[in-house]
């Protein structure tokens, strides 16, 4: 279903929103290259420095946002950065290792659902311990109770981070199961889109970490199962339009470094 107007407007002045308030609290992170500036220009070259700078918050900054305001139409709660359950069983803690522990040896090929069922046989086996777990970037449950837990990462995360990032989804399913054993969750590390296309998304299957199937959402499919189909589509229009009515206003900003 396409975005309504409502939902576009509130996209875009998002974007607009957190740009504007980048731009205001800007400073480049290096004040003198003398040979770049020479080559390229200090314009140009404070334009790169902000753009990679705003690389490394564009997921809390506007992805989350937008991904709260795709989902309101499709899901009965929507909440960015949440605090998971806190507790976890002895016995849950042991099996988080064992399946991680075979997928690095590759003794085992991630399975989602065994692996929940696991972790829902000893949710709440032994002792149970107080943990401290990474905040749910983006929280989703259906009318029905179904849960989808949302991890909003890089395009290109580094490759030593697959086994932390597996460690995650397992403790996040553990904690939920501890406390309701019935639930239905599923933990998803989430791409906000793809830097290989047309190629398919490769990154993950080097490790065989992720269950690709139900673990990982990329780009296109991450979105239209945010908001519903052709929503990816219609976020990329709202973005094209923030960036047309603020390029005046970014190319005057950056003016000043000439």
């Amino acid at each position: 279903m396409p975005l309504s107007a409502a939902q576009k407007t509130a996209i875009e002045t998002t974007i607009k929103e957190s740009i504007r308030a980048k731009l205001k609290n800007y400073t480049p992170e290096t004040k003198v290259m003398p040979f770049h500036y020479r080559l390229l220009g200090k314009d140009r070259m404070a334009l790169y420095s902000f753009i990679q700078s705003l690389n490394t918050t564009f997921g809390v900054s506007i992805f989350e946002p937008v991904a709260v305001t795709l989902a309101q139409n499709n899901f009965k709660i929507v909440k960015r950065q949440v605090k998971p359950h806190n507790q976890i069983s002895e016995e849950a803690h042991r099996a988080i290792q064992h399946i991680v522990d075979n997928l690095a040896t590759t003794e085992a090929q991630p399975n989602k659902s065994a692996e929940t069922e696991t972790l829902r046989r000893v949710c709440r086996t032994g002792k149970m311990n107080t943990v401290k777990l990474t905040k749910v970037d983006v929280w989703l449950e259906k009318e029905t109770g179904e849960l989808f837990l949302l991890d909003l990462k890089t395009v290109k995360p580094n490759k030593g981070d697959f086994e932390k990032f597996k460690r995650m989804l397992l403790e996040w399913t553990a904690a939920e199961l501890a406390r309701n054993p019935s639930a239905n969750v599923h933990a998803i590390i989430a791409i906000p889109y793809n830097p290989y296309a047309p190629k398919p998304y490769r990154r993950w299957t080097m490790k065989g970490m992720l269950d690709i199937k139900h673990e990982l959402l990329v780009g296109e499919e991450l979105w239209d199962f945010i908001g519903g189909e052709g929503a990816y589509n219609d976020l990329l229009g709202c973005f094209e339009r923030a960036g047309i009515e603020m390029r005046s206003e970014i190319d005057a900003y950056f003016s000043k470094f000439k």
